[in-house]
């Protein structure tokens, strides 16, 4: 999809510096879970385009953004005082790390990457699967839809170091499909816990926020 102006239907704090946007879908709009899109507005006069992942899994009607808010940079705090009605221009979706109907999975996660993490899961689940989600936190977001996602089945583990990471990465290998999502010092950490519980990074589908 090229850019398309859509309108902001709510936005709402899901944890420190992180908001979730969600927006109206434009007509024919399909997004997998754990793919993104382009974000493109006016700021002072100038153009600014970012990259956020739909942290829904569905996309039918109206989608999710999660953004997290660097109060230096230049969209992110414009779009945490955006308000329902405002508006902003998406392209896309991107990304070759999506939901692709696997009956388990085990999504490794860190910083934005919880979004694109629990639209892989809600997903799995709704289709019947398994979903375990190891999530390492320095600050707790999406708290509630962690909290649905274990009570509806999934195992959930919220870590705060790399030890414990690693732990959690040695009890949910073997679940199935591997997802990683993160920016790239994460990726690594998750790699090196893949391979240290016996399996192989190199099978595993990895997101690298770069």
């Amino acid at each position: 999809m090229e850019g398309t102006e859509v309108e902001i239907v709510d936005v709402r704090g899901v944890g420190p510096d992180t908001i979730a946007i969600r927006v109206a879908s434009p007509s024919e709009f399909e997004a997998r879970p754990g793919q993104f899109v382009q974000v493109r507005a006016t700021v002072d006069g100038d153009p600014v385009t970012r990259h956020y992942s739909v942290s829904s899994s569905v996309v039918a009607e109206t989608f999710e953004l999660t953004v997290g808010i660097d109060p230096d940079g230049t969209l992110t705090p414009r779009l945490a005082e955006a308000t329902p009605g405002d508006t902003v221009e998406v392209a896309g979706p991107f990304g070759r790390v999506y939901y692709e109907d696997e009956d388990r999975v085990a999504v490794l996660a860190s910083g934005p990457g919880i979004g694109a993490a629990v639209g892989v899961a809600e997903a799995t689940l709704a289709g019947g699967g398994d979903a375990a989600l190891v999530y390492r936190a320095e600050g707790l977001v999406h708290e509630e839809r962690l909290a649905r996602l274990a009570a509806a089945g999934a195992r959930v583990y919220v870590v705060a170091g790399d030890d414990g990471f690693e732990a959690a990465v040695g009890d949910v290998l073997g679940e199935g499909r591997v997802y990683v999502y993160g920016f790239a010092p994460f990726v690594g950490v998750a790699e090196t816990a893949i391979a240290a519980a016996g399996g192989d990074p190199a099978t595993a589908k990895v997101e690298n926020f770069g």
